[in-house]
């Protein structure tokens, strides 16, 4: 395991490569260009307004300005956390030549599928109006990113041997928003709230309004959940793929 770190680190310059072919690729002959970064997180944003305004008819509460600013916050990470997944998740697949013919640190090839969606996030967030100068945001987002390539690592793994998993994690996503606090905040569920926050990118989301729109300290029982469940899976998914890797050019 320390040994595929050591690999990667010195392959370093591999690793920007391929995260730069991944954004070129991704925007190659495109009409749209870089505004399908932004995009992805306008769609979510006015789903999140109709699905706040269907709230507020139904509690009888006005629908404030804050609660759009929350949608608007959470939209960019949301976005790039979801298409991080769905491009991670079919990297191995989609470069199985390189796999099989070129020897090289194949742990590279998800961790820069999930980069290559970085500069679609910095855009959207950017356009957003996110602060960088915060100084909560760059652990945030950092614990976001982590959490991405962990599990990104497990999914283009196991979608080497179960070409089933893409799906599945196309499922996955789809539904997840829902069990997520993107259009909502977790203490509308009250002493069920804790359930929502047991997803380990809710305390993050929620995190990031806290600190950008209310300007306030995060709940740090919550967001060191995230921190401890982020450290673990990256060890987890890092010793799983290590394991793994030596039966893949037999699975491609």
């Amino acid at each position: 395991m320390i040994y595929a770190i050591q690999e990667l680190f010195a392959r370093r310059d591999l690793l920007y490569i391929l995260t730069w072919r991944e954004v070129k690729v991704r925007y190659k002959q495109s009409v749209m260009g870089l505004l399908w970064a932004v995009l992805m997180p306008l769609v979510i944003v006015c789903a999140g307004v109709v699905v706040r305004y269907a709230f507020s008819r139904v509690s009888g509460t006005p629908l404030l300005v804050s609660d759009l600013a929350s949608v608007t916050v959470k939209a960019a990470p949301w976005a790039f956390f979801v298409a991080a997944l769905r491009f991670g998740t079919n990297s191995l697949v989609s470069n199985s030549t390189l796999v099989t013919k070129v020897y090289m640190p194949r742990l590279a090839f998800p961790i820069s599928a999930v980069c290559g969606q970085l500069l679609d996030f910095l855009i959207a967030a950017a356009v957003i109006g996110i602060s960088i100068h915060l100084l909560w945001l760059p652990l945030l987002i950092g614990c976001l990113i982590l959490l991405a390539i962990a599990i990104a690592v497990i999914t283009s793994a196991a979608s080497l041997f179960f070409r089933d998993v893409k799906y599945l994690v196309d499922v996955f996503l789809t539904f997840a928003i829902f069990f997520t606090p993107v259009f909502y905040e977790s203490s509308i569920f009250g002493q069920w709230a804790p359930l929502i926050l047991l997803n380990p990118v809710s305390p993050l989301l929620e995190a990031l309004t806290t600190t950008v729109i209310q300007h306030q300290a995060p709940s740090l029982p919550w967001l060191c959940y995230s921190f401890v469940f982020t450290a673990l899976l990256c060890m987890t998914s890092l010793a799983m793929f290590t394991k793994l890797e030596p039966l893949f050019a037999e699975s491609v």
